[in-house]
């Protein structure tokens, strides 16, 4: 468990805590008050959740710190282990596309064959799967965001939502086959605005059989 400690020499207070398997000292510019222990305390518990959660990025709390850099080299070599050679976005998908075609029907693999070719592989094409981040996904679905359709409208929420979601299906079936952990877990799909239903009234389903046409007339209406 850590600790608040305060250097002799200076009387500045300093964390003392362990990480992946080093005692980390981090000198702090504040004077030893209770205040300022309280504070560094409240900092500290904050750390240690984030270490025991495995989220901790050593660099967001000690960005000048050699530690950080230190930290940050060995995260990225035990990344590009854990990611190897893994194949470019762009090969991959087509081999996951081909593999796919047999469960779906032409309408939606063209879906997925103009969503690959319009905005996927123009952005991850040159990207080895294994490489592809969390930040790499969240910026890219933040980009669509600023795409505009040919009316001038943005993308909605249900559209970009589609868009993701041969993504977040390619990066789960890589993970799976070279044994890396998908950049998509614990990302959720964005909100969208819920529909308001607005039924026909009696007098407008009464106007739609009395005009429809004749030859289609029996399916508007319950011939039993």
């Amino acid at each position: 468990m850590g600790s608040i400690r305060v250097r002799e020499s200076t009387q500045k207070l300093f964390f003392d805590f362990h990480y992946r398997g080093k005692r980390c000292r981090e000198q702090t510019a504040l004077e030893n008050t209770a205040s300022n222990r309280k504070k560094l305390e409240s900092i500290l518990k904050r750390i240690e959740a984030a270490i025991t959660l495995g989220t901790f990025d050593y660099h967001q709390y000690f960005p000048n710190s050699p530690r950080a850099k230190e930290f940050t080299r060995q995260a990225e070599v035990r990344r590009a282990r854990e990611a190897h050679d893994t194949p470019l976005f762009e090969a991959f998908s087509k081999d996951w596309l081909d593999e796919m075609k047999i469960q779906w029907r032409q309408s939606h693999i063209s879906t997925v064959e103009g969503t690959l070719k319009n905005y996927l592989n123009p952005y991850f094409g040159e990207k080895e799967v294994g490489r592809i981040t969390k930040k790499d996904v969240l910026d890219f679905r933040a980009s669509l965001a600023k795409v505009t359709t040919r009316s001038g409208n943005s993308l909605s929420a249900s559209r970009i939502n589609r868009i993701m979601t041969p993504l977040r299906m390619i990066l789960s079936e890589a993970a799976n086959r070279f044994e890396f952990s998908s950049p998509y877990h614990g990302i959720k799909s964005l909100k969208v605005p819920r529909t308001d239903v607005e039924p026909f009234s009696i007098d407008e389903v009464k106007q739609i059989i009395d005009t429809v046409r004749p030859d289609f007339r029996n399916y508007y209406i319950d011939t039993d």
